[in-house]
Protein backbone atom coordinates (compact mmCIF):
# COMPACT_ATOMS: atom_id res chain seq x y z
CA UNK A 1 0.00 0.00 0.00
CA UNK A 2 1.57 3.30 -1.03
CA UNK A 3 1.88 6.24 1.35
CA UNK A 4 -0.42 8.32 -0.86
CA UNK A 5 -3.15 5.70 -0.63
CA UNK A 6 -2.75 5.60 3.18
CA UNK A 7 -3.31 9.37 3.34
CA UNK A 8 -6.46 9.11 1.22
CA UNK A 9 -7.90 6.44 3.48
CA UNK A 10 -6.90 8.38 6.58
CA UNK A 11 -8.77 11.59 5.71
CA UNK A 12 -12.38 11.28 6.85
CA UNK A 13 -14.79 13.98 7.87
CA UNK A 14 -15.00 12.75 11.44
CA UNK A 15 -11.98 11.30 13.23
CA UNK A 16 -12.26 7.56 13.77
CA UNK A 17 -11.81 7.85 17.54
CA UNK A 18 -14.99 9.98 17.74
CA UNK A 19 -17.19 7.73 15.59
CA UNK A 20 -18.49 5.72 18.53
CA UNK A 21 -19.56 8.77 20.56
CA UNK A 22 -20.97 10.70 17.60
CA UNK A 23 -23.00 7.87 16.13
CA UNK A 24 -24.15 6.87 19.60
CA UNK A 25 -25.32 10.42 20.30
CA UNK A 26 -27.02 10.59 16.90
CA UNK A 27 -28.84 7.30 17.55
CA UNK A 28 -29.96 8.35 21.03
CA UNK A 29 -31.05 11.77 19.75
CA UNK A 30 -32.97 10.30 16.80
CA UNK A 31 -34.76 7.72 18.94
CA UNK A 32 -35.62 10.32 21.57
CA UNK A 33 -36.88 12.87 19.00
CA UNK A 34 -39.02 10.30 17.20
CA UNK A 35 -40.46 9.03 20.48
CA UNK A 36 -41.23 12.53 21.78
CA UNK A 37 -42.62 13.77 18.46
CA UNK A 38 -44.88 10.73 18.27
CA UNK A 39 -46.20 11.46 21.76
CA UNK A 40 -46.58 15.19 20.99
CA UNK A 41 -48.54 14.57 17.80
CA UNK A 42 -50.86 12.14 19.57
CA UNK A 43 -51.92 14.56 22.28
CA UNK A 44 -55.52 15.74 22.27
CA UNK A 45 -55.97 19.25 20.92
CA UNK A 46 -57.36 20.46 24.24
CA UNK A 47 -54.08 19.54 25.92
CA UNK A 48 -52.00 21.60 23.48
CA UNK A 49 -53.39 24.91 24.73
CA UNK A 50 -53.28 23.99 28.40
CA UNK A 51 -50.87 25.47 30.96
CA UNK A 52 -49.56 21.98 31.71
CA UNK A 53 -48.41 21.63 28.09
CA UNK A 54 -46.45 24.87 28.53
CA UNK A 55 -44.39 23.09 31.18
CA UNK A 56 -43.69 20.31 28.68
CA UNK A 57 -42.00 22.53 26.11
CA UNK A 58 -40.27 24.55 28.83
CA UNK A 59 -38.78 21.30 30.16
CA UNK A 60 -37.30 20.58 26.71
CA UNK A 61 -35.78 24.06 26.74
CA UNK A 62 -34.44 23.70 30.28
CA UNK A 63 -32.78 20.38 29.47
CA UNK A 64 -31.32 21.88 26.30
CA UNK A 65 -29.99 24.80 28.38
CA UNK A 66 -28.09 22.42 30.68
CA UNK A 67 -26.59 20.58 27.71
CA UNK A 68 -25.63 23.87 26.04
CA UNK A 69 -23.80 25.04 29.15
CA UNK A 70 -21.64 21.92 28.93
CA UNK A 71 -21.06 22.56 25.21
CA UNK A 72 -20.18 26.22 25.80
CA UNK A 73 -17.88 25.27 28.68
CA UNK A 74 -15.44 24.11 26.01
CA UNK A 75 -14.87 27.69 24.88
CA UNK A 76 -15.00 29.26 28.33
CA UNK A 77 -12.47 26.85 29.81
CA UNK A 78 -10.13 27.24 26.83
CA UNK A 79 -10.31 31.03 27.21
CA UNK A 80 -9.64 30.91 30.96
CA UNK A 81 -6.69 28.54 30.58
CA UNK A 82 -5.04 30.82 27.99
CA UNK A 83 -4.98 33.75 30.42
CA UNK A 84 -1.68 34.64 32.08
CA UNK A 85 -2.96 34.62 35.67
CA UNK A 86 -1.83 31.14 36.62
CA UNK A 87 1.46 31.87 38.42
CA UNK A 88 0.54 30.72 41.93
CA UNK A 89 -2.58 28.85 40.87
CA UNK A 90 -0.86 26.11 38.85
CA UNK A 91 -2.76 23.34 40.65
CA UNK A 92 -6.09 24.95 39.76
CA UNK A 93 -4.97 25.29 36.15
CA UNK A 94 -4.13 21.57 36.02
CA UNK A 95 -7.64 20.78 37.23
CA UNK A 96 -9.15 23.08 34.62
CA UNK A 97 -7.05 21.46 31.89
CA UNK A 98 -8.34 18.04 32.96
CA UNK A 99 -11.91 19.36 32.95
CA UNK A 100 -11.35 20.90 29.50
CA UNK A 101 -10.09 17.57 28.18
CA UNK A 102 -13.30 15.87 29.37
CA UNK A 103 -15.53 18.65 27.98
CA UNK A 104 -13.74 18.54 24.60
CA UNK A 105 -14.22 14.78 24.38
CA UNK A 106 -18.00 15.06 24.80
CA UNK A 107 -18.52 18.49 23.17
CA UNK A 108 -19.96 17.19 19.90
CA UNK A 109 -22.01 14.37 21.41
CA UNK A 110 -23.69 16.64 23.93
CA UNK A 111 -24.22 19.27 21.22
CA UNK A 112 -26.11 16.69 19.13
CA UNK A 113 -28.33 15.89 22.11
CA UNK A 114 -28.85 19.61 22.77
CA UNK A 115 -29.91 20.18 19.15
CA UNK A 116 -32.43 17.34 19.51
CA UNK A 117 -33.87 18.96 22.64
CA UNK A 118 -33.96 22.37 20.93
CA UNK A 119 -35.83 20.84 18.00
CA UNK A 120 -38.41 19.33 20.35
CA UNK A 121 -38.69 22.65 22.20
CA UNK A 122 -39.30 24.56 18.96
CA UNK A 123 -41.87 22.07 17.66
CA UNK A 124 -43.75 22.10 20.96
CA UNK A 125 -43.76 25.92 21.05
CA UNK A 126 -45.30 26.04 17.58
CA UNK A 127 -47.85 23.42 18.62
CA UNK A 128 -48.73 25.45 21.72
CA UNK A 129 -49.17 28.61 19.70
CA UNK A 130 -46.42 30.94 18.53
CA UNK A 131 -46.93 34.54 19.62
CA UNK A 132 -44.91 37.42 18.26
CA UNK A 133 -43.39 38.50 21.58
CA UNK A 134 -39.80 39.13 22.62
CA UNK A 135 -39.22 35.67 24.05
CA UNK A 136 -40.48 33.80 21.00
CA UNK A 137 -38.74 36.08 18.50
CA UNK A 138 -35.40 35.79 20.33
CA UNK A 139 -35.83 32.00 20.37
CA UNK A 140 -36.62 31.95 16.67
CA UNK A 141 -33.55 34.08 15.91
CA UNK A 142 -31.41 31.77 18.05
CA UNK A 143 -32.78 28.76 16.16
CA UNK A 144 -32.00 30.36 12.79
CA UNK A 145 -28.45 31.19 13.89
CA UNK A 146 -28.04 27.63 15.20
CA UNK A 147 -28.62 26.07 11.76
CA UNK A 148 -25.09 26.67 10.35
CA UNK A 149 -23.31 25.67 13.59
CA UNK A 150 -23.36 21.86 13.08
CA UNK A 151 -22.52 22.23 9.40
CA UNK A 152 -19.55 24.45 10.17
CA UNK A 153 -18.63 21.96 12.89
CA UNK A 154 -18.18 19.30 10.22
CA UNK A 155 -15.90 21.65 8.31
CA UNK A 156 -14.08 22.30 11.59
CA UNK A 157 -12.90 18.69 11.67
CA UNK A 158 -11.11 19.26 8.35
CA UNK A 159 -9.88 22.75 9.36
CA UNK A 160 -11.93 24.25 6.50
CA UNK A 161 -14.26 26.44 8.54
CA UNK A 162 -12.14 29.62 8.87
CA UNK A 163 -13.54 30.11 12.42
CA UNK A 164 -17.18 30.03 11.23
CA UNK A 165 -18.02 27.36 13.79
CA UNK A 166 -16.74 29.55 16.61
CA UNK A 167 -18.37 32.73 15.29
CA UNK A 168 -21.76 31.23 14.57
CA UNK A 169 -21.60 29.30 17.84
CA UNK A 170 -20.90 32.46 19.82
CA UNK A 171 -23.67 34.33 17.99
CA UNK A 172 -26.01 31.49 18.88
CA UNK A 173 -24.78 31.55 22.50
CA UNK A 174 -25.56 35.27 22.82
CA UNK A 175 -29.04 34.86 21.31
CA UNK A 176 -29.64 31.74 23.39
CA UNK A 177 -28.70 33.56 26.60
CA UNK A 178 -30.99 36.47 25.68
CA UNK A 179 -33.82 34.02 24.96
CA UNK A 180 -33.25 31.97 28.10
CA UNK A 181 -32.73 34.70 30.66
CA UNK A 182 -34.49 37.87 29.49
Amino acid sequence: MSSQHKQEVKQTWIPKKEHKWLFGAMAVAAIYVIWQLWSLFHLPSTTLHNRRFEHTFKNYGSNARIALFVVLANYVLAFIIKQRIWGELALLKKGLVTLLRIVKKYHTSIAILAIALITLHAVAVFMYGFKWDFNNISGLLALIVLLPVPISGLFRYRRLDKKWHLRSGLAFAVLFLIHAFL
